[in-house]
């Protein structure tokens, strides 16, 4: 039986000169995001999924990202070459990425092509089939990943900082899983988690660039009509993931890793702020004077004046009820020391001494600039839709 819907358009807002962003609810539930930019001949499009590895269950670590690479591994009407060809044949590209609290497939392709990116993009995200021959293959595939990323010293010390920090919380595992999670991972396990989450309510559509709305909603709500799903008529969307921040406790201590590498990798942090924290723009700017760029205090004090470190910077990761934040450095093994000392330091003057006028002004200025410049491609602006 064919279901046809149409969608609700909620809202009109004006996005910056020329632009709009539309967001419509389609009766299925899924909700559809756009911004529309006149002259752009490219459009960017991504289907999100607000699930993450924060979700899984304990015996599916791992599953969100497995199924991140199976969906690109064919459906009941499409082999995996199929979804690959599709578009390479217009000069398309397509990818995803798993995070912490939601996966996203997406695609780049021009305006006129619009059609075969939604239609393609729908059919993974409904009709995947999961064959397990298929699962094997990527298993390896997983497992070869996994591996490169513990041979980059930088990933692994960031990936067992966020463990620390947010140790005993599920936004404290590894993405990815181990790889023992991934060897003992079942096709029903994966499976499962992909019929829990993999629903209309938890569906978010998001494109910019060269689009009609209208037109938009209209190619989803037919191609969700084509697909396995069973679609509702009154359906609302998923509700927030959370609405009060956790209490993480505190956890003073420090951890060494030891690996055959020429340079070592420190970082000094603790908890952040969650992504709805009404002090998160604050936190930004005191990153850009920490931390983010050439002129930031770290880089002049641990590269500039002392010459301790190549790469210096400093970060945060925002998500729904928690965070963290740290200073990164990479050095020398014999330097370790005097940069933590150094870190430390400037963590105290900023919690002691009143930033000065001139450096809140260039934070402020850089922050405003590399919003703006930041957006200036379709694909950034899809990613803050769904963000």
């Amino acid at each position: 039986m064919r279901v046809t819907i149409a969608p609700h358009t909620e809202g009109v807002l004006n996005a910056d000169a020329g632009s709009v962003v539309q967001r419509s609810v389609l009766p299925s539930g899924v909700r559809v995001l756009s911004e529309s930019m006149p002259g752009q001949r490219s459009v960017t499009i991504g289907f999100w999924i607000a699930v993450g590895s924060r979700d899984e269950a304990d015996h599916q670590h791992g599953s969100t990202h497995f199924l991140e690479h199976l969906l690109f591994k064919g459906t009941h009407t499409r082999s995996a070459l199929d979804i690959a060809a599709a578009f390479d044949a217009v000069g398309g590209e397509s990818n995803a990425m798993t995070a912490k609290e939601h996966t996203c497939y997406y695609a780049r392709i021009l305006d006129t092509d619009l059609p075969m990116a939604v239609e393609v993009l729908t059919d993974m995200v409904t009709s995947a089939v999961i064959d397990p021959q298929e699962m094997e293959t990527e298993r390896g595939v997983i497992l070869e990943e996994l591996a490169m990323d513990e041979d980059d010293p930088a990933d692994v010390v960031h990936e067992r900082f966020a463990g620390q920090v947010l140790d005993g919380h599920p936004l404290g595992r590894p993405i990815g899983g181990t790889p023992e999670e991934i060897n003992a991972a079942t096709r029903d396990d994966v499976f499962a988690h992909f019929t829990h989450w993999y629903r209309p309510e938890e569906l978010v559509i998001t494109a910019a660039g060269g689009l009609d709305h209208e037109q938009l909603c209209a190619l989803v709500s037919a191609a969700l009509a084509r697909s396995s799903w069973e679609l509702k008529t009154d359906a609302s969307p998923a509700s927030r993931r959370v609405t009060e921040e956790t209490v993480i406790p505190v956890r003073a201590g420090q951890e060494a890793i030891t690996k055959s590498v020429e340079q070592s990798q420190v970082i000094l942090g603790g908890r952040g702020l969650s992504a709805s924290d009404e002090d998160r723009f604050s936190l930004s700017v005191l990153h850009a004077i920490l931390g983010g760029g050439m002129s930031s205090r770290l880089f002049q004090e641990v590269r500039e004046r002392r010459g301790l470190a190549y790469s210096t910077y400093s970060f945060s990761s925002a998500h729904a009820d928690a965070g963290y934040f740290g200073l990164y450095a990479g050095c020398l093994p014999s330097k370790v020391d005097k940069v933590s000392e150094v870190m430390g330091l400037e963590l105290d003057r900023i919690a002691a001494e009143p930033v000065t006028t001139e450096e809140l002004e260039r934070a402020q200025g850089q922050l405003r600039g590399a919003t703006v410049l930041g957006m200036e491609d379709t694909a950034a602006r899809m990613s803050r839709l769904g963000r």
